[in-house]
C-alpha cells in the first residue's frame, strides 16, 4: 500500500513525480485538485495539469473540504493551495480538524503533494507567518502518517522516510 508525501520547493517536480508514481497503481486513479481558477494564468495552469494527467485520472475539484473524499488510488495536489484556500475563505482555524479527518480514512493508496516551507525566509507579514506555521504543521501531520516521504530537488527525488533508496 502506497502512503507517500511529496514535498519540495516551487517547480521542483513534485506534481510530475506524483503522476509518475501513480502510474504504477492499478485500478481507477483519482486526482483531488485543490486549485481555484481565479485568473487566466491559473486557468491555463489547471488546463496544463489536466492535459498532463490525461484520461487516466478521474479529477475531483475540491478547494476546501478534502475530508469529504475517501477514494482509493488518490493524489491530493496540493496541500499548499488547499491551505491558501482556507485562509482566503477565513476557515484557516479548521485546517487541523479537516486534515485529521482526511488522513484518518484508510485508502488503498494515497499520494499527497505539498510545498516545503522550512527552507525559506521568515515572512515580514503576520498573515504569511501564520500561513507558514499552519502549512508546516500540516506537513508534519501528514509526514507522520505516511510510510514514505520524498523531498524533490531540481526534479530529483530524495527519500526522507521509507522508500527503497
Amino acid at each position: 500500500m502506497t502512503r507517500l508525501l511529496i514535498t519540495g520547493g516551487i517547480k521542483s517536480g513534485k506534481s510530475s513525480y506524483a503522476l509518475e508514481r501513480a502510474e504504477k497503481l492499478s485500478g481507477i486513479k483519482n486526482f483531488l485538485a485543490t486549485a481555484i481558477p481565479f485568473d487566466k494564468e491559473m486557468e491555463d495552469r489547471i488546463l496544463k495539469h489536466k492535459r498532463e494527467r490525461g484520461s487516466e485520472f478521474l479529477t475531483i475539484e475540491e478547494p476546501v473540504d478534502i475530508n469529504l473524499h475517501h477514494q482509493d488510488n488518490l493524489i491530493l495536489d496540493c496541500v499548499t493551495v488547499w491551505m491558501n484556500n482556507l485562509f482566503y475563505q477565513e476557515k484557516e482555524k479548521d485546517w487541523e480538524e479537516i486534515l485529521k479527518t482526511f488522513l484518518s480514512v484508510t485508502r488503498k493508496n494515497i499520494i499527497i503533494v505539498t510545498n516545503e516551507v522550512g527552507l525559506g525566509n521568515v515572512p515580514m507579514d503576520p498573515v504569511a507567518r501564520k500561513y507558514n506555521e499552519y502549512l508546516a504543521g500540516a506537513n508534519k501531520m501528514i509526514a507522520s502518517s505516511m510510510n514514505e516521504v520524498v523531498l524533490m530537488v531540481s526534479g530529483l527525488p530524495l527519500w526522507v522516510k521509507g522508500g527503497d533508496n
